[in-house]
């Protein structure tokens, strides 16, 4: 599985970097999440990525196969 970030919906709730700290890093300048990882994620990050993806207000992140 892949994680993506879709900054221009991104507002900056900060849920991701709450829930899955290992994945993204605290707001940039904008005030959008930063993702740390790329490529296919392990199953531990899959986990945690799966609870940032619920957990976004704005359906900002997905993850793809």
């Amino acid at each position: 599985m892949r994680l993506t970030l879709d900054g221009e919906r991104c507002t900056g709730h900060g849920r991701c970097y709450e829930l899955a700290p290992e994945l993204f890093a605290a707001n940039d300048d904008d005030g959008h999440s930063i993702l740390l990882v790329t490529g296919d994620l392990s199953a531990d990050q899959e986990a945690a990525a799966r609870r940032a993806v619920l957990n976004c207000p704005e359906r900002a992140l997905d993850l793809t196969p």
